[in-house]
């Protein structure tokens, strides 16, 4: 596993003490999403970033973090808001080590919130999104029992809010096995961009409520939405 050190280029929160909303993005970039999936996923982070940057009070308040796995697990992309971010290069290769990479992003998020809480930085419940075309290709790993487990225990506890989306080809009784209690997702079609401007718009709600705020927000899985159930 390959990652980025912490702090690099980003601003502080001396410099920055807003509340955060921390999102975490888990994407398959295996073989298999090779050619347009991968280039309509790119387009997607791309749109992300923006619209989060057009958005005075997400700019500062939404932090992103990206783990990709396709034959390793790397962490692309450390978190970081959207004066920061920048959306990393993706090439599809490899096989799908999805337990691992299950694992090592929710140690990811829970080093972040221990920041958070060190440098007394409010935040609201993070939100955790798992992409992938295909099927865990280490479904028979301690890995894929410890990222059920952690998932199980990180949403009955509420220390965040875990979706899994299928693209075209996912395995979705597998990714039935992470949440039993929520239904995946499946994207329709292609559309990452769709996506990444429902999930722009709802942190910018979230980001201009109070923490602990119930926000109203639209329906992915409605008839024009980017979601099927």
């Amino acid at each position: 596993m390959e990652q980025t050190p912490f702090g690099s280029g980003k601003i502080g929160f001396a410099e920055n003490p807003s509340e955060r909303c921390a999102s975490l993005l888990i994407l398959d970039i295996s073989a298999s999403m090779s050619k347009e999936p991968i280039n309509q996923l790119r387009l997607g982070l791309t749109l992300y970033r923006d619209e989060l940057a057009a958005d005075p009070q997400a700019r500062k308040r939404v932090e992103v973090a990206i783990v990709t796995f396709g034959g390793s697990v790397d962490v692309v992309q450390n978190f970081a808001t959207a004066e920061s971010f920048t959306p990393p290069a993706l090439d599809a290769k490899g096989d799908t080590p999805m337990g691992e990479a299950l694992v090592t992003s929710l140690k990811l998020l829970e080093d972040r919130k221990t920041e958070y809480r060190q440098n007394g930085i409010r935040y609201y419940r993070p939100w955790v999104f798992l992409f992938t075309d295909g099927g865990p290709t280490d479904a028979n790993s301690q890995f894929w029992t410890d990222a059920k487990e952690k998932i199980r225990e990180g949403e009955e506890q509420k220390k965040f809010s875990f979706y899994a989306v299928g693209v075209e080809g996912a395995d979705m009784d597998r990714l039935k096995e992470l949440q039993p209690n929520r239904t995946p997702l499946k994207l329709k079609e292609l559309r990452f961009r769709d996506f990444f401007k429902w999930l722009s718009d709802s942190q910018g709600a979230v980001s201009k409520s109070k923490i602990g705020d119930t926000v109203a927000l639209t329906n992915p899985a409605a008839p024009e939405g980017w979601a099927q159930a």
